[in-house]
This record gives C-alpha cells, sequence and structure tokens, in this order.
C-alpha cells in the first residue's frame, strides 16, 4: 500500500500550522534569494571599479582610502604626472573630496594647523588649491578621491541620518558596510523615525546640487495620520501655509487610499527641516508613520527596508544633469549711483554697468490723435417682420 493503513488515525496539522511553515519557508528562500544578488552586485561593482582603474591609469589595482599601510621607512613615490585636484576648490571642500572628513570639520583641523600645502602650514580654509599644489595630511599628499560611490538604501526607523553619533545610536552607514571602503555621507537627512530612500555617496558636487533649493529636487511621501484629514485642511495645505519660519506650499497632495483617508501622498521639493512634519502638526494632526517613496526619480522597488543598491550609470547621469535648466542666475542688480563708484567700492566699470546705473534718456512719445466718437443711429426697423412687411410693399423698379 502506498499509504499507511494507520494514516487515518494520526492528527492532521492546523491550518495556521501549515500556513506559518509555507511562510517560513518562502522567508528563508527569499533571503538566500537576496544574498545570491547582492553578491553578485558586489562582484559586478568590483569589476567595475577595476575596469575604471585601469582605464584612467593602467592600474591592475584599485585604491581604496583604508588600504593596507606601507612598512615604516618605505615612503611612498607620488607620481609626478597625476594632479592633486582637477578642479580648483576650497582647502575644506578638498579634504572632504578626498575622504579625510566632512567640510565642517576640515574647517577644524586646518585651523589647528594639521594640513600643509607646499610644506607650509596652511590656517585658511578658504584657500583655493592649485592642480600644481602638494597638500600634506598626516604626513601623506593627498588627491581627490576618483573611486565614487552612489548608493540607495531603503531606510529603517531607528537610524539616524549622520556619519557618528556621540551617543551610541545606530547610524546609516552601519546598513552599508559591506558596500565600500570609501568614506560616503548621506544626501540630507531622514528623521529618525522616518524611513523611506536615502542616497548616500562620495561625490561632493552632487551632494551640493541635491541639496541646493535652486534645483528644487522632487520628494514624495507617504504620511500616515491619526486621524482622516478633512476636505477643508486638505484644500488649506494646497493652497499653501504659513509656519513660523515663513510660507510652505506642496506641489501635489492626494489620498492614497480612497477608503482610508488618514494615509495621505505629498509631493514637496523644500528642503527645510521637519518640514513635512511641521505642516501636519500646524493642523492639529499628529504624524503616525511618515516614508519617503521617492528622491529625485528614485524609488525603493525592489529593495527591502534596511537592503540598499548600487545606481546605474544612467541614473548617476540623470542625477547630475537633473534640473539645470531651473537653476536660477542670481543677477545682482546694481544700488551705487554715478556718484557713488569710488575706489573703495571696489566695482568694475564696464558698457554694461554704466548702462544699467546711468539714468537713462526719456524718449519721446509720439502724440496720440484723438479717436473719432461713433454715433449710434436708431434702429429702422425693431423686428425682422417690419422689414419683410416694408420691403415686400416696395414697388419693383423696371429694369
Amino acid at each position: 500500500m502506498s499509504q499507511s493503513p494507520f494514516q487515518k488515525f494520526a492528527a492532521k496539522k492546523k491550518n495556521s500550522v501549515v500556513k506559518e511553515e509555507y511562510r517560513q519557508e518562502k522567508k528563508k528562500v527569499r533571503a538566500e534569494k537576496n544574498a545570491y544578488f547582492d553578491n553578485l552586485k558586489e562582484e559586478k561593482y568590483q569589476a567595475m571599479l577595476a575596469k575604471r582603474a585601469l582605464k584612467a591609469g593602467g592600474a591592475a589595482k584599485i585604491v581604496t582610502a583604508n588600504a593596507i599601510p606601507k612598512k615604516e621607512g618605505a615612503a611612498a613615490k607620488p607620481d609626478p604626472a597625476q594632479k592633486t585636484t582637477d578642479v580648483v576648490m576650497p582647502l575644506n571642500k578638498f579634504l572632504a573630496h578626498c575622504g579625510i572628513c566632512s567640510r565642517r570639520d576640515a574647517i577644524a583641523l586646518i585651523a589647528e594647523g594639521k594640513v600643509k600645502v607646499n610644506a607650509e602650514i596652511m590656517t585658511e580654509p578658504g584657500y583655493k588649491v592649485q592642480p600644481t599644489d602638494e597638500v600634506i595630511y598626516n604626513t601623506k599628499k593627498l588627491f581627490v578621491t576618483k573611486n565614487l560611490v552612489y548608493i540607495l538604501l531603503n531606510k529603517p526607523k531607528d537610524y539616524i541620518t549622520t556619519t557618528e553619533d556621540p551617543q551610541g545610536r545606530r547610524t546609516v552607514l552601519q546598513l552599508i558596510q559591506k558596500a565600500t571602503d570609501e568614506r560616503v555621507y548621506p544626501i540630507g537627512r531622514l528623521d529618525r523615525n522616518t524611513s523611506g530612500v536615502l542616497l548616500l555617496t562620495n561625490d561632493g558636487d552632487l551632494t551640493q546640487k541635491l541639496s541646493h533649493p535652486s534645483y528644487e529636487i522632487k520628494k514624495i511621501y507617504e504620511v500616515k495620520l491619526d486621524k482622516n484629514l478633512t476636505k477643508t485642511d486638505f484644500d488649506r495645505i494646497l493652497s499653501g501655509l504659513t509656519l513660523e519660519d515663513g510660507p510652505i506650499y506642496v506641489d501635489s497632495l492626494a489620498y492614497a487610499d480612497s477608503k482610508d483617508k488618514s494615509i495621505i501622498g505629498i509631493e514637496i521639493h523644500s528642503g527645510r527641516n521637519r518640514i513635512v512634519r511641521r505642516i501636519f502638526e500646524y493642523l492639529g494632526y499628529d504624524v503616525k508613520g511618515l516614508d519617503r517613496v521617492m528622491y529625485a526619480g528614485l524609488t525603493k522597488k525592489n529593495v527591502e527596508r534596511s537592503k540598499w543598491r548600487y545606481l546605474s550609470d544612467k541614473e548617476i547621469r540623470v542625477l547630475k544633469y537633473m534640473n539645470e535648466s531651473k537653476k536660477k542666475k542670481t543677477v545682482r542688480e546694481p544700488h551705487h549711483s554715478m556718484a557713488e563708484l569710488t575706489p573703495e567700492n571696489e566695482i568694475t566699470i564696464t558698457a554694461k554697468t554704466v548702462a544699467t546705473v546711468a539714468p537713462k534718456a526719456p524718449v519721446k512719445k509720439k502724440p496720440a490723435f484723438p479717436k473719432e466718437e461713433k454715433v449710434k443711429q436708431p434702429r429702422k426697423f425693431k423686428t425682422h417682420s417690419e422689414k419683410k412687411e416694408f420691403l415686400k410693399n416696395q414697388p419693383k423698379s423696371n429694369k
């Protein structure tokens, strides 16, 4: 017999137990699948870095910030043809791009006299580093980091968006320890209790661009409130609110679920601190959950909570050229008269400056001829029937 004769007397498992076993099995398979793809991504990324390094200098090895130190007494022989930097930049920004520390911490290092430029101690953070300068910190010559890393993280709750925390709380960098050996930092901030899309990189120029308000980088959040959002408050948010730090306008607002009006989708480009929470708290709502579902056109699709992935080359190009046309060109209006243009003002007088500062001669207008007033003529016939009757009674002319 294919089945045991005592099978029918055995106690059957409950449906809940069977479902839980099935659920645990799926969870195990999903974890193995994610581990496989994570390893695959890491191999592809390392291969890409090796390919870039070979193209750049023909070197087979990738030099990272945490490279193995050389033996004592073995002096490093820098390549004389290698430039310190490709773009002239302030000294504190240069240190940040080299992966030493943040710009703010770099100012303190420079003030303490720990950085030398061309064998002289430099204490000015705003000094412009030239490609031919030799910048030394901790007895090592520094070069701008070439191995740029771009990571998208699906941030969970209870992690703070900072590189280090003196209170010992968990940071987002602990979630991407296996991603890279380079010193990366988050673009912007997410609150400890806010989850969702977060970008991390060591590209200072891209960080500055995405953080600058002139580029109007779009962000979409899913907000869970303690109660339904009323139609009146919905319209108030759309029309704009005035908070303690000034007026705020949202780009778009909608109910995420037609049946549950406590879940709201909001699109905004402002980068003010805790701005989404403050919008709803201003109207008397308590934000129970806040999740950033999109940032600069990037979503957390196929990236589970606490997981990360590398950005593709196409995504990086899109970010670098995003909203270039929206950058506001600040034009300073001349506030000096011609009498005030003295050497103390340090203003270079050009033809354009003179044209804008000098008073323009009044333009003579052509004399306007008076318009002829039309006199309304009284109507000959009040109705169409009268006109028809009149024409009917007229004598016919012989041609």
